[in-house]
């Protein structure tokens, strides 16, 4: 099939009214297309920002605030200068947009205003015949590196949708790069984790750069509602390029092109690649390459019964297991339960419980310190290697690649 439209949709800052954007959202997954729900209460430069990165083919604004005119502009004005006038820009605001609001913001650059009374089907139409057949779109000399880097993934992703994958990229990272894996079911708190976890990580050493790989289920034969951006504050940085991907079919947590973008992110030059699985249940390791340097499996304290971990494989195969949402009353027992099943097991594993929703919990910071205790050990291996290996090299130039990772 077809690789389906991509879209962003958004409500503007000081505006909490997202009941509408909700159910024009169900409406367009129903239709075939994939919508990047980025949430409400949004600064025009994250909108922007989450465009490029995502890659869409247009940008929906849901205005019910009365600054729709200025807003939508500065979107259009904010695009056009980071070079990417090529992502249109649409909306509509039921009774608060006037016939005159419209004028002026079409003339401004405004893609469509859709008024009061517009049915939802014909909202789909106009999405589908505008933007459905847009032209190739590549990247341009000397446009922004996170545009660059997006419509390559891009590429990978429409490769695999049309059954023409490209040339696999090198299997090897950077490195310089490590990649950490989540995973775990529905509910378990993987996406707040990730972002209070990409909160510390740029606290740390403020020229780290962060990527996340991030995927939400495809509806069955219909489009996707990628929504992890919409819990994601702390991931709305310059220096954290992310990626929202639908599994467009395939089962296991992953889409068919997530090993083809993983690699491509490893080899770009980020600190840290974060990659999360859609919630899985009881199967085995969704991530097969070698590319995932530590898999930190998430885990909600509510579990079931005691035999449903004899059932879980990734309580096996993770080398992190955290029990978020730790606040909860069962939390105290699962951690005990949790405990036993993993010391069958014949390999170090760690154990950590977290509330990643409360304010600096300690928890998270354990798990910070954790991951990146890890990647320092590693790079002071690589930096050693060249002078302990008596290899060609110096001790001077083993410390600058320790200074570079």
């Amino acid at each position: 099939m077809a690789a389906p439209i991509r879209v962003l949709t958004a409500v503007p800052i000081c505006d909490g009214h997202d009941s509408a954007i909700n159910t024009i959202n169900l409406e367009f997954i129903r239709h075939g297309i994939e919508v990047v729900y980025l949430g409400y209460h949004r600064y025009a430069q994250d909108i922007v920002r989450a465009a490029i990165q995502e890659d869409v083919r247009a940008v929906g604004i849901s205005s019910y605030n009365g600054g729709h005119v200025e807003f939508f502009v500065e979107v259009v004005k904010q695009l056009r200068k980071r070079g990417v006038d090529d992502i249109a820009v649409f909306g509509g605001g039921g009774g608060t947009i006037t016939h005159d609001d419209q004028r002026v913001m079409q003339k401004r650059g405004v893609d469509k205003i859709f008024f009061a009374g517009t049915s939802l089907t014909d909202m789909v139409g106009w999405v589908h015949e505008r933007y459905g057949k847009g032209p190739k779109r590549g990247s341009r000399d000397g446009a922004p590196v996170d545009m660059q880097l997006a419509r390559k993934l891009t590429q990978i992703e429409d490769a695999y949708a049309n059954g023409k994958a490209l040339r696999k990229l090198a299997a090897k990272k950077s490195s310089g790069t490590r990649v950490i894996g989540f995973t775990g079911p529905g509910g378990a708190g993987k996406t707040t984790l990730i972002d209070e976890l990409v909160l510390r990580l740029l606290h740390r050493d403020d020229t780290s750069r962060i990527a996340i790989l991030s995927h939400d289920p495809s509806v069955v034969g219909e489009g996707a509602l990628l929504g992890d951006r919409a819990t994601m504050i702390n991931s709305q940085h310059d220096r954290v390029f992310m990626r929202s991907m639908a599994t467009r079919g395939q089962a296991g947590g992953l889409s068919p092109a997530t090993e083809d973008c993983l690699q491509l992110l490893a080899n770009s030059g980020f600190d840290y690649v974060i990659i999360e699985t859609v919630g899985t249940g009881q199967e085995a390791m969704p991530f097969q390459s070698k590319l995932v340097d530590q898999t930190v499996l998430v885990m909600n304290p509510d579990y079931g019964a005691r035999l449903q971990l004899q059932k879980i494989v990734m309580l096996d195969l993770a080398d992190i297991v955290v029990v978020n949402k730790s606040d909860q009353e069962r939390a105290k027992t699962a951690m005990s339960e949790i405990e036993r099943r993993l010391q069958g097991n014949s390999r170090e594993q760690q154990l950590l419980s977290t509330v990643a929703k409360r304010h600096r919990d300690s928890g998270v910071d354990e798990l910070c310190d954790l991951l990146t205790q890890v990647k320092s050990s590693a790079a002071v291996k690589a930096a050693e290697m060249p002078v302990n290996q008596g290899q060609k090299g110096s001790a001077r130039e083993g410390r600058a690649r320790l200074r570079r990772a």
